[in-house]
């Protein structure tokens, strides 16, 4: 598997001979299939990226940008099905899912030079005797990192929009997915973006740390878990200066309210809750239902237990694979047992799969009654449900968390949404739609745990640069009224 590294690209971290730290390995998490090896980078190579991508700055200001990304995006379209599969190998996630990931990708092209049009258009306004200029100019190095759980989208996420700005970029991929992150910086590199402009560096969390504490940064733009964010967070004291971009977790509420359609409720519950194996930061992690919507959660309880779960390549193709890791399902079967230990009835219980130590199967859990509920991130296939006797109950129940990602109302009743909307504190609020519903056309970011008000998507373009205001006037002249106590 090894791969030539191009003349003058700083490749770190990959299978290459260039990455000098700790060996790495990466497995299907299904069934432990080899899949890739390599070796982290080390802190002097990590400082060695950050100055390739300090150097690679000027040149790049004056590059046409958009050509550059839309080759890349070219050769993505070319090699989708190859993408597709390592992603599914690397995460255990079914073919169909990783397929629309990169298509997702693919479109990002196109929404983010939409962005960058309507978002960081240049204006001029005429004062006086000179004209007023807003232009923005990119932060300079941006490290981007990327987590495993939609290891393509969502470092893309990041990476094309602050290209596009002029940023430059070293990139660190999660250390569970370093498969997918080399082999998309491997299309960049193969679509001729000049040397220095991205550079990978691979490795563990010792990496992500001599990444962030490198002062010559200019921008950090993260996805993933709140620890991590929040020590991001903390590291800010010592650099002030730079732009900091945290999309983190959710503690994420679907109410059910009034809705006569019960099947279709189920099924929306079932995708806000279970997809990716309910690895992605907008799940559902708590279904609140109303006193004439409590037949949706047995027609829930129906379609899980007819829920196919298998292997990423597998046909017929599952709904769900496994959890990154063993130790992912660990921890979901034990926030499972204090649930339970809190007062929480089994619905439905979360099991591991025989023969496969990262596969569960979803689990429901009643909390209704409990009182001094949980507000942390389950990141898995596991659902808490809580029953609640009206509009106001529910509401209240939405806002019971320190998070605000997304928050989703199934209801036949406009009113009801308009309320929802005013009062629930989230950066995704959908109605009838699932909690994972969202558009690349839209920001995408939360609130309290869940982010800094930097939100991703559509408003991308608002952190990968900065305002600029000038005063401009083609001609320097003395004015004809001179302020009091001037004489020239």
């Amino acid at each position: 598997m090894n791969m030539p590294i191009h003349p003058g690209t700083l490749l770190i971290g990959s299978q290459s001979p260039t990455g000098d730290g700790a060996s790495m390995a990466s497995h299907c998490p299904w069934d432990n299939t080899p899949l890739w090896q390599g070796a982290a980078a080390s802190a002097e190579q990590v400082t060695q990226a950050v100055a390739e991508a300090r150097a690679a700055l000027p040149q790049w200001l004056y590059t046409d940008r958009a050509k550059c990304v839309a080759a890349f995006v070219t050769l993505l379209k070319s090699r989708a099905q190859d993408f597709a599969r390592i992603m599914a190998l690397e995460t255990a996630r079914p073919l169909w899912e990783t397929r629309t990931e990169v298509a997702t990708m693919v479109a990002k092209l196109d929404h983010s030079l939409a962005a960058q049009a309507a978002r960081r258009a240049e204006t001029r306004v005429p004062t006086g005797d000179a004209l007023a200029i807003t232009r923005f100019k990119p932060h300079g190095v941006a490290a981007v990192f990327g987590p495993f759980n939609m290891p393509g989208h969502l470092p893309n996420g990041h990476i094309i929009p602050a290209l596009l700005a002029g940023n430059t970029i070293v990139f660190k991929p999660s250390e569970k997915t370093p498969y997918t992150g080399e082999f998309m910086c491997q299309l960049w590199r193969q679509s001729g973006l000049p040397s220095g402009v991205l550079n990978l560096v691979q490795g563990p969390a010792a990496v992500g740390e001599a990444l962030a504490n490198n002062p010559d940064l200019d921008a950090i733009l993260f996805t993933g878990s709140v620890p991590a964010g929040h020590a991001l967070q903390r590291l800010q004291l010592q650099y002030p200066h730079r732009m900091l971009a945290l999309e983190m977790g959710g503690n994420n509420p679907l109410v059910v309210f009034n809705c006569g359609h019960h099947r279709a409720a189920a099924y929306t519950a079932l995708t806000s809750a279970f997809l990716t194996a309910g690895q992605r930061c907008t799940c559902a992690r708590r279904l609140i239902v109303g006193p004439s919507d409590q037949p949706v959660i047995a027609e829930l309880v129906t379609m899980i237990q007819s829920m196919r779960i298998a292997g990423p390549l597998d046909t017929p193709e599952p709904f769900m694979g496994s959890l990154i890791s063993a130790q992912a399902a660990d921890a979901v079967l034990a926030a499972q047992s204090q649930l339970l230990s809190l007062g929480g009835k089994s619905v439905l219980r979360a099991s591991r799969m025989t023969g496969h130590d990262a596969a569960l199967t979803p689990g429901i859990i009643d909390m209704t009654g409990v009182p001094n509920l949980s507000d942390t991130e389950i990141f898995g296939p596991l659902l808490q449900v809580i029953r609640v006797p009206d509009f106001e109950s529910a509401i209240n129940q939405a806002n019971n968390t320190r998070f605000g990602l997304s928050a989703a109302l199934l209801s036949d009743h406009r009113e009801l949404f308009q309320q929802f909307y005013q009062r629930v504190h989230a950066g995704v609020i959908n109605w009838n739609r699932p909690t994972n519903g969202a558009s690349s056309a839209l920001p995408f970011g939360g609130i309290g745990l869940s982010g800094n008000h930097r939100p991703s998507g559509a408003w991308a373009a608002d952190y990968c640069s900065y305002p600029v205001a000038s005063m401009e006037t083609e001609t320097l002249t003395t004015p004809e009224k001179l302020p009091p106590g001037l004489t020239l």
